[in-house]
């Protein structure tokens, strides 16, 4: 593996000003994207995340059998092969670098570290062993090395999904799919195993509104219905809205779509055989029940108020599930020495500029991606609101040169530090090490490694 790294380097006459991009996600690429690739300002930009592969959320948080959607990541490899930009995986805001430390670097620091923790459901028996984060469950099947996927036992034959986004619904798909039907994808191994050992027969889908609040995305709910295994049941009641009502006059195409979905699938007769995924709507979690582990999920019914607000009716009932995954929304998580709205979850800002808390503009602290505006958007909506941090970091240049000391290096910080440097060259010897264990295991194109000492022996060439 590297064991130095060197300041990019640049064919202008004009010094060039030094960003670090801190988070190496689509929001973070795509800021590294849009600072060298306009001609008001040379840049040069370090992009440094604490883990030693790029990509995010597009590598941590896409389903392994999106292999559409993962072919973003061939646009935003595009990005980090640009001349002037730099990947260092291995280093660790607050552990390894601060931004003192930063600051005797770069003239500008973007945070686009994303939102990494679950919204909690804040209801009794939620610390239940059983009961879990969708985050972690989608770390596991995802190969994030801070997961070790054989924690998860799938030794029950219920399960209750909590959430009515896309991730809800792809933690239900992977859940409902067979070990054979995910083989060719880079699910990590030892998660393929688990999942080929699953007991699980029945899942739920729980929402807390109806149909048409929901969010998840028409394709996403389409896929679930396609899945050749199982069984999609729905209850016609809860999806019985007459078209031409309100809501559904106000409803959105998307929205629309996904009824049209959710009531073919609730005139469609069972099959005998395959697993069983049942969507769930106007239904509230009230406890996680069970004495020592999850044995059971209490549901109440739901409604909205004259003011459109979710109300309970009071109506309970008991889901006999043996384990509970929770997706109600992800959260942001405060970085060492940078403001932080502990209310929304968020890094202050105006127009990307970092305010303190007295509102007042940090010189060269910048903010981007779900850290700035909370997690909401597909990947793509990354890229504008990128651009415009971007646009506010390059109005600042003159005041950020102006403000230039005497610049030390990158490597004169983290020579000082336990860093275990990963660049880009170095992913690369993981993209390959990646490549032959898929041949090796006659499973497709690449199998995730997923753990930290697999991924540094690749990286160092041991893979």
């Amino acid at each position: 593996m590297t064991s130095t790294t060197s300041t990019p380097t640049h064919d202008s006459t004009s010094d060039p000003l030094r960003v670090a991009v801190i988070g190496s996600g689509p929001a973070g690429i795509y800021t590294a994207g849009a600072l060298v690739n306009q001609d008001r300002e040379p840049v040069a930009v370090d992009v440094l995340d604490r883990l030693p592969t790029p990509y995010g959320l597009v590598r941590y948080g896409v389903a392994p059998d999106h292999t559409k959607i993962k072919g973003v990541a061939s646009a935003l490899r595009d990005m980090l092969e640009q001349p002037n930009v730099r990947f260092v995986g291995g280093v660790e805001f607050g552990r390894h670098v601060t931004r003192s430390d930063l600051a005797r670097v770069y003239d500008a620091v973007v945070y686009a570290t994303g939102a990494s923790v679950d919204r909690r459901l804040e209801i009794p028996g939620e610390d239940l062993p059983g009961s879990v984060a969708a985050t972690d469950f989608v770390n596991a099947y995802s190969g994030h090395p801070d997961i070790d996927p054989e924690q998860f036992r799938l030794d029950v034959e219920e399960v209750a999904v909590v959430g009515a986004g896309n991730v809800a619904l792809d933690v239900a798909r992977i859940l409902a799919k067979t070990a054979d039907e995910l083989r060719h994808t880079d699910i990590p191994q030892p998660m393929l195993d688990v999942l080929a050992a699953s007991k699980v027969r029945r899942i739920h889908i729980l929402a807390r509104r109806g149909p048409v609040q929901a969010k998840f995305t028409a394709p996403e709910l389409r896929d679930l219905g396609e899945l050749p295994g199982a069984n999609v049941v729905v209850n016609p009641a809860e999806v019985d809205i007459d078209p031409n009502s309100e809501v559904m006059r106000n409803a959105a195409r998307a929205a629309r779509t996904n009824l049209r979905y959710l009531n073919d699938w609730a005139q469609r007769s069972r099959a005998a055989e395959g697993r069983t995924v049942e969507l769930r709507f106007w239904r509230r979690p009230v406890a996680i029940v069970g004495p020592d582990r999850v044995a059971g999920l209490d549901l109440e019914a739901t409604d909205l108020d004259e003011q459109g607000d979710l109300v309970g009716t009071g109506q309970r009932e008991r889901l006999d599930v043996g384990m509970v995954v929770r997706s109600v929304g992800y959260l942001g998580v405060a970085l060492p020495g940078v403001p932080f709205d502990s209310r929304t979850r968020t890094v202050p800002h105006d127009a990307g500029r970092v305010l303190d808390t007295e509102g007042t503009v940090r010189r060269g602290d910048y903010v981007a991606g779900w850290i700035k505006r909370g997690a909401s958007g597909v990947i793509g909506t990354n890229k504008s609101d990128a651009a415009a941090t971007v646009r506010s970091l390059l109005d600042d240049a003159p005041i950020l040169r102006a403000a230039r000391g005497e610049r030390g290096s990158l490597e004169e910080i983290l020579a000082d530090s336990d860093a275990n440097q990963v660049l880009y060259e170095d992913w690369q010897a993981i993209e390959a090490a990646e490549a032959r264990l898929g041949a090796a295991l006659h499973r497709g194109p690449r199998v995730k490694l997923h753990t930290w000492t697999k991924l540094y022996d690749a990286a160092a060439g041991r893979g």
